[in-house]
C-alpha cells in the first residue's frame, strides 16, 4: 500500500504544480460564465447588414396597408411595399435592385407566403414575418364581426403569463423553485461531468503511453506490481480532478457571498425603504407590502433568480457529483489505462477509443433531452446504466430524483467500476511490457482470460 501511495503522491504533485493546472482552474469558471453571459450579448449586439425586403401583395384585401413592421430593437430589416410589380420579374432582378429578398403574399396562400432570397434567411426574420402576418389575419377575422373599438380591446386583453413553481415535500414544506434554473444546472452538471471524466481519463491514457514509450515503466515495474502502478496513476489523477472541483466550489461560494453582500443587500434595502412606516409586523402584511413596493425590476429578477438557485438541494447535488465523478472516472480511467498499455503510440488508440467514447457521447445527448422530460423512461434507464449514469443522473438531480433510484444507480456504479478495474488490471499487466506488436481486440480478449 505504501508503494501505491508513493505513486499517487508523484502523479498528484506533478500535475497540480503545472502552470496549466493553475491557469485552467482559475479560468474555467470564467470561461463558463462568459459562455452564458457574453455569448447572448454578442449575438444580439453584433453588427448586422441592412436588409431591404420587397413585399409584393397580389390581390389580397387584408394586407393593403403595411402589415409588417421593423424587427424590434433593430432597423436592420426594412420592408418596402411595391405596387404594380410582377413577381416573376422581381424574383429575377431583386438582387440587382439591392433587395435581400422578396416576400410574396397572395389570397390563395395567405397562411403560406413565399420569401425568395439568395441566402438562407435567419430564423428571427422568418418568425417575425410569420408573427406579424398571423396577427393581421386574426385581427381581420375579428373585424368581420363589427366589434367597436377593436384596437383598444385587443390592447386591454393582451396579457403575459408566467408560471411560478413551488415544490411540496412529504412534510408539507413549500419551496419556491424555477424550471429555468433547474435546466441550467442540469446542463452544467451533465456537461461538467462529461468533460471531467473524459479529460482526466484521457490524461491517464497519455501518461501510460508516455511511460511505456520512454521505457520508464520497465524500471518502475521492477519495484512495484503493474496493478499498483495502474491504480496509483488512476487515483493520483482522480485527486487532481477533485482538487480542481473543490477549488471551483470555493470560488462559487465566494461569488455567492459577494452577490449577497452587494446586489441582494441593495435589493433588500430598497424594499425596506419603500415599505410604509406604519406597517404591522405580521408576515402576511409584510409579504403584501413587499409585492407592492416600488423596487428596480432588474434587481428583483436577480434576487428571485438567486433565491431559486439557493433553494436547490445543494448538499445532494455536490455529494452526488463527487460520487459520480469518482466512480465514473475510475470506470473510464481504468479502461483508458488498459488502452494505453496495449498500444505503442496515441495513433494506435483510435481503434479502441470509439467503443469507449460512444457511451459518453450518448450519455451527454440523453442528458440534453433529460432537461425536457426528466421522468421519461429513457432518462430513467440511462441514469441506471453505469456507462451513462454519471452524466444523465447529474442532469436529473436538479429536477428531483427519488432516493431509491439514486441508491440503485450508485450501487450499480460501484459494482461496475470494480469489475472494470479488475478487467483493466488484467489487460494492463500484460500490455504494459508488450512492444512492437499491433494489438487487436482478439489479443485483448486473450489477455483478459490469461490467469498466470
Amino acid at each position: 500500500m505504501s508503494k501505491i501511495s508513493v505513486i499517487i503522491k508523484r502523479e498528484y504533485l506533478t500535475r497540480v504544480r503545472k502552470k496549466s493546472f493553475i491557469i485552467m482552474t482559475i479560468l474555467a469558471p470564467l470561461l463558463m460564465a462568459s459562455i452564458f453571459v457574453l455569448l447572448p450579448v454578442l449575438m444580439l449586439s453584433g453588427e448586422r447588414d441592412d436588409k431591404k425586403i420587397a413585399v409584393i401583395i397580389d390581390g389580397s384585401e387584408i394586407f393593403r396597408e403595411e402589415c409588417i413592421g421593423a424587427i424590434p430593437d433593430t432597423k436592420a430589416e426594412k420592408f418596402v411595399y411595391l405596387q404594380d410589380v410582377d413577381i416573376n420579374d422581381m424574383v429575377k432582378t431583386f438582387g440587382a435592385a439591392g433587395y435581400y429578398g422578396v416576400l410574396y403574399i397572395s389570397p390563395e396562400a395567405l397562411n403560406t407566403p413565399l420569401l425568395y432570397s439568395k441566402k438562407q434567411p435567419p430564423s428571427g426574420l422568418t418568425e417575425h414575418i410569420s408573427r406579424n402576418l398571423k396577427n393581421r389575419i386574426e385581427k381581420n377575422k375579428l373585424q368581420e364581426h363589427n366589434i367597436r373599438n377593436l384596437d383598444s380591446i385587443l390592447m386591454q386583453i393582451r396579457t403575459s403569463v408566467e408560471v411560478n413553481t413551488t415544490l411540496v415535500d412529504e412534510t408539507g414544506k413549500l419551496t419556491e423553485t424555477s424550471t429555468d434554473v433547474a435546466m441550467i444546472f442540469a446542463y452544467l452538471g451533465g456537461f461538467l461531468m462529461y468533460m471531467l471524466v473524459f479529460i482526466f481519463g484521457s490524461q491517464v491514457m497519455r501518461g501510460v503511453i508516455e511511460e511505456k514509450t520512454s521505457r520508464v515503466v520497465e524500471v518502475i515495474v521492477s519495484s512495484v506490481k503493474p496493478i499498483e502502478l495502474m491504480m496509483g496513476k488512476v487515483i493520483g489523477i482522480a485527486l487532481v480532478g477533485l482538487t480542481q472541483f473543490m477549488i471551483w466550489v470555493i470560488l462559487l461560494v465566494g461569488a455567492v457571498g459577494v452577490v449577497q453582500s452587494t446586489v441582494l443587500s441593495k435589493t433588500n434595502t430598497e424594499i425596506m425603504q419603500s415599505l410604509p412606516q406604519d406597517i404591522m409586523a405580521g408576515n402576511q402584511q409584510v409579504s403584501e407590502a413587499v409585492k407592492s413596493a416600488e423596487v428596480s425590476p432588474e434587481l428583483m429578477e436577480i434576487s428571485e433568480a438567486f433565491d431559486n438557485v439557493m433553494n436547490l438541494n445543494w448538499p445532494l447535488i455536490l455529494l452526488s457529483f463527487v460520487f459520480y465523478f469518482i466512480t465514473g472516472y475510475l470506470l473510464y480511467a481504468s479502461v483508458f489505462a488498459a488502452i494505453g498499455s496495449a498500444v505503442d503510440n496515441e495513433t494506435e488508440t483510435q481503434q479502441f477509443m470509439l467503443p469507449v467514447t460512444i457511451p459518453i457521447i450518448i450519455g451527454l445527448l440523453v442528458a440534453m433531452g433529460t432537461m425536457q422530460n426528466p421522468e421519461s423512461s429513457i432518462a430513467f434507464w440511462f441514469s441506471m446504466i453505469p456507462l451513462t449514469s454519471p452524466i444523465v443522473m447529474m442532469a436529473r438531480i436538479p429536477f428531483g430524483v427519488p432516493y431509491w433510484q439514486l441508491a440503485v444507480s450508485m450501487a450499480l456504479m460501484v459494482v461496475t467500476f470494480i469489475a472494470f478495474v479488475w478487467m483493466a488490471a488484467k489487460v494492463y499487466r500484460t500490455g504494459i511490457l508488450m512492444y512492437g506488436k499491433k494489438t487487436s481486440w482478439k489479443e485483448l480478449w486473450k489477455w483478459l482470460r490469461y490467469s498466470g
